[in-house]
């Protein structure tokens, strides 16, 4: 199993993706890359822990290739804003990739490349040291599957699924 730690705005996005998504076995909605010792939401979403929201996804790499995984990312959040998604702002929703390893490393500095030469605007995706993952509150987790009426899950989340669907259709285990 592979674990990748990824923030790409507010976790429920990210989290409703890689849920459906073949080949992950989990997805856990965090908080890392702050100074804080165990925050919680509260003090993440007013900026002063400096956490990102992340996930960390676990797949099996014979089942969905790293580069799917990281392609996803790309798709479904916008790598050129700063500190912001959206309605969503504060360093909180940053773009940035947490490295397990140095080959992980490479793997996302690799992918911010690939991505730079695509997009017009400059990429702001983040590198940072993989600290402390600590594991967001219960009501945090698989959101969307829970909340798919929520105004927030209606308005943000159901366009980023409809753009998964529309490019990565045959790696998700939904028709």
């Amino acid at each position: 199993m592979t674990t990748f730690v990824l923030a790409g705005g507010c976790f429920w996005c990210l989290d409703a993706v890689y849920q459906r998504t073949r080949g992950v076995h989990a997805v856990l909605s965090g908080y890392q890359g702050g100074h804080t010792t165990n925050p919680d939401y509260r003090q993440v979403c007013s900026g002063t822990s400096g956490h990102a929201e992340v996930v960390a996804v676990i797949f099996d790499e014979q089942v969905v290739p790293a580069e799917i995984i990281l392609d996803m990312f790309f798709t479904v959040h916008d790598p050129t804003t700063l500190n912001r998604q959206g309605y969503d702002v504060g360093t909180q929703y940053r773009s940035a990739m947490f490295p397990l390893d140095d080959a992980q490393r490479e793997l996302f500095e690799a992918a911010i490349n690939k991505y730079a030469a695509l997009y017009p605007s400059p990429i702001v995706t983040t590198i940072e040291e993989s600290k402390d993952f600590y594991p967001a509150e219960q009501v945090h987790q698989d959101f969307y599957s829970e909340n798919q009426e929520v105004g927030y899950c209606r308005v943000i989340i159901d366009p980023k699924l409809v753009k998964v669907r529309k490019y990565y259709a045959q790696w998700l285990n939904e028709s």
